[in-house]
């Protein structure tokens, strides 16, 4: 791919005009494509429709050079991408028959095969055949006309996963150069922030390229190269990346993985230590989150979601008037958090999180106030944030859980906490 391409996906299925179904392909597809530094123009979503498909892709065809459809390609009579897409650039549907054995050895084990399955064996002549180890439908890639096409089921988990695991190194393998990219990952900056500190020499930049991206409560910088070799790729990044991490400090939390849990997760296992939970305006969200990640049950021992103020007496002992006194949302309750739920469980680290996370107020603070305790031996950290009136719910409830991992993280790294 040794000049720009530009790609349009195509998301089939009425069900996603309807809002019956979030469209979380296109999110996952063009985070994927900007990794490997492949430019998405445009997202398109159009319902079950043969006409209006049609036009679609008449329509990419004319202004992309990669076409990336998701859903459509299952058994039922409304599933039409592959016929259209096989239509409109003159290849034939032919019978795949290692496809078609694959179904009948994955359907037929659980439940009653009828013939019209078989339809997803059915796939364009010559294409490249992308396995369904998540499901049933095939996936496939070809190049016509100029043109690269690649068709991806619509169900998230067997979208994200056969992109990544058969798309991407198909689009990689059209190219003579190599395509690298790392992710940097920040916390306590937003993306215009991030944008406002690169901006100038972002613009003058042309291989290697970064781009911010927001994240939910947090956001990231990537770093694109392009070489005639891997090893040449990460050589022309490597300047770059340390020109970034040196300028962001300790606000650079990892360099590509998911999330924050993530990193505290590193962290708390090279220690070998480990932590636990109070939680009251999170309701659990720090847990599931952890717990989320495979290997966490070597660093988190349990938690505790103490709700309301007579739980927080009961099950973490804190004393009834002090909570009266000081309110529920306080440094204090916090603390207190924080530190008897460590000393229960008898973990390295303890959290406590306490806040109001809407939509009413408790008449001395106002909506998206948190107060974030940290307990470890011998010292506990208080932080207070004021996140606005305007957020919703789950935003407050993220960010809190964001603020509590960081504080685990910049403790495990011997930064400042607060």
């Amino acid at each position: 791919m040794n000049k720009v391409y530009d790609t349009e996906i195509i998301s089939v299925g009425t069900e996603l005009l309807l809002g019956h179904v979030t469209n979380t392909d296109s999110r996952d597809i063009s985070e994927m494509l900007s990794k490997i530094g492949i430019n998405v123009k445009y997202h398109t979503v159009v319902g079950d429709n043969p006409e209006r498909l049609r036009k679609c892709v008449e329509i990419a065809r004319s202004r992309a050079d990669i076409i990336v459809t998701t859903g459509g390609l299952g058994p039922t009579c409304d599933d039409l991408t592959k016929q259209i897409l096989a239509e409109t650039f003159g290849l034939k549907l032919v019978l795949n028959e290692a496809e078609k054995a694959s179904l009948y050895e994955y359907i037929n084990y659980g439940k009653k095969l009828t013939e019209n399955n078989f339809q997803q064996a059915m796939l364009p002549e010559g294409c490249t055949v992308f396995h369904n180890n998540w499901g049933t439908a095939p996936g496939c890639g070809f190049e016509k006309d100029g043109k690269i096409v690649v068709m991806i089921p619509g169900p998230p988990k067997e979208c994200n996963s056969m992109f990544r695991e058969c798309a991407v190194p198909y689009l990689k393998k059209l190219s003579d150069e190599q395509i690298v990219s790392h992710s940097v990952r920040i916390f306590g900056l937003g993306e215009s922030a991030v944008d406002d500190i690169f901006a100038e020499e972002m613009n003058r930049m042309i291989n290697p390229t970064m781009a911010p991206y927001a994240k939910e409560c947090d956001c990231l910088l990537q770093i694109t190269a392009k070489a005639e070799s891997e090893e040449k790729a990460e050589k022309m990044i490597e300047p770059v990346m340390k020109h970034v991490e040196e300028k962001l400090g300790e606000l650079v939390y990892g360099v590509d993985i998911e999330c924050i849990e993530e990193r505290v997760i590193q962290l708390l296992s090279e220690k070998h230590m480990s932590f636990s939970a109070a939680e009251s305006c999170t309701g659990g969200e720090i847990a599931k989150r952890f717990t989320d990640i495979p290997g966490a049950s070597a660093c988190f021992k349990g938690g505790a979601v103490t709700y309301t103020n007579e739980v927080k007496s009961k099950l973490l002992g804190i004393d009834p008037a002090m909570i009266e006194e000081k309110g529920a949302v306080s440094f204090e309750v916090a603390k207190a958090m924080a530190e008897n739920i460590r000393t229960i469980l008898g973990t390295d680290i303890g959290i406590g999180v306490t806040g109001l996370a809407g939509p009413d107020g408790d008449g001395a603070h106002e909506v998206g106030t948190v107060f974030i305790a940290l307990a470890v031996e011998g010292e506990t950290f208080v932080k207070e944030v004021h996140m606005g009136p305007f957020r919703t719910r789950s935003f407050i409830r993220r960010m809190a859980g964001n603020y509590a991992f960081d504080m685990m993280r910049r403790w495990l790294t011997g930064i400042r906490v607060i």
